[in-house]
């Protein structure tokens, strides 16, 4: 059966930086092809690209992922009943989210004990885990408590409502959700699988972390008083990395449903989530140490590949480490220009594949011949174009 599948592969320069680091402080590593390279967890650029969804997409198609679900929704159900006090309104919360999403939603023990203690008022209700609603649900989760304000507990328990509630936290999915899942540990019915898949980012070379000593000046010190204020180190190290990322856009379209407007075309949903996530995932950075390193780059080279069959990561091109000869980018554009149509021709995996190159400079050159040359704006604008088309002719 034939897929829509997104892959988006980016090689990218960092100068000395410490992007994602360890529990110790030590940027993060892993042996590949029998060498230390360096690595960038694929939990650091999904957050890194859910930030930058910010300014790409409109609100109402994202959501928040917290703990403090419960006073989201009871704002907006004081927006929506201004006549209903912050305490109900956090009750109502509460078990509404509770009997839609099977999580407990009470104030944490601690805080309890400490409000007590202090003399405080009563601490809101959380949910024991973060919590990822869109939100068209955290909206749909407070219309349903206003309704059922007179007893919220009886109202829930009846059959119809129950579902209701449950139906609203499985529907309209913001587009993170769509994209990067979600998993409710208390209610496995209402779990969302990724449409999307990004792998930890490596180095194309072998690497060794280097270790910064740094001192600060302590401006108010008498001449008499020699030395730092305070002194330290930090590690970093520097990488042309590759990046790798792949959405399953069919998946996609139906974790997002219906769209916001009804006027919208069918596939406009989609294509608005694909183009925020091509863009978001392209221009996105960890920040890590940012103010440390300032390790503001954008990438040397962007390939993506629209396909009818299953993902296919281009990791292996650097599995022999690049070495330096002038700088790494060269030499990693021209392991991958070659060793991507190799991998096709030998799975044939070459048909009915759309492929699009972003490049920089002349050490990029060699993937030209890959698919078709354009900016990162034309890119955007072609694969979204191109999801939708795909998807209108599977109807």
């Amino acid at each position: 059966m034939s897929r829509t599948i997104l892959d988006v592969h980016v090689l990218q320069t960092v100068p000395p930086s410490n992007l994602n680091r360890d529990d110790t402080g030590t940027p993060k590593t892993a042996v590949y092809g029998g060498a230390r390279r360096s690595r960038v967890s694929s939990q650091a650029w999904k957050r890194a690209t859910r930030t930058a969804f910010g300014s790409l997409l409109d609100p109402r198609e994202l959501g928040t992922r917290t703990k403090r679900v419960a006073e989201l929704v009871s704002s907006r159900i004081r927006e929506i009943e201004p006549s209903i006090e912050e305490a109900e309104a956090l009750a109502l919360a509460a078990e509404t989210i509770q009997v839609a999403t099977g999580s407990k939603i009470e104030p944490p023990k601690r805080k309890v004990d400490a409000a007590k203690k202090n003399g405080d008022p009563a601490p809101a209700p959380e949910s024991a885990y973060l919590m990822f609603l869109s939100a068209r649900q955290r909206e749909g989760l407070a219309e349903l408590a206003v309704e059922g304000r007179e007893d919220i507990k009886a109202f829930l328990k009846e059959k119809e409502n129950k579902a209701r509630a449950k139906s609203i936290a499985d529907t309209h999915h913001s587009v993170d959700i769509a994209l990067f899942g979600r998993m409710v540990a208390d209610g496995a019915d209402i779990n969302v699988d990724a449409a999307a898949q990004v792998a930890h980012a490596i180095s194309v070379h072998a690497v060794e972390n280097e270790s910064d000593y740094y001192t600060a000046v302590d401006d108010k010190n008498p001449e008499e008083e020699t030395g730092a204020g305070m002194i330290g180190t930090v590690e970093f190290n520097s990488s042309t990395l590759y990046r790798y990322a792949a959405v399953d856009v069919d998946l996609l379209r139906r974790n997002l449903g219906e769209g916001l407007r009804e006027d919208d075309p069918i596939t406009e949903p989609l294509r608005r989530a694909v183009e925020a996530f091509v863009r978001g995932f392209v221009e996105s950075l960890p920040t890590g140490k940012i103010n440390t390193f300032g390790h503001h780059t954008l990438p040397d080279a962007v390939v993506v590949k629209l396909r009818g069959a299953r993902p296919i990561s281009f990791v292996g091109a650097f599995e022999e480490p690049v070495e330096a000869e002038a700088g790494h980018v060269a030499q990693a554009c021209e392991r991958l220009a070659e060793y991507v149509p190799q991998v096709e021709k030998a799975f044939g995996a070459s048909d009915d594949v759309d492929t699009w190159v972003v490049r920089v400079g002349e050490r990029t050159a060699k993937l030209a011949g890959l698919g078709e040359d354009v900016t990162l704006p034309e890119l955007v604008e072609r694969v979204g174009a191109a999801v939708a088309g795909r998807q209108a002719s599977a109807e």
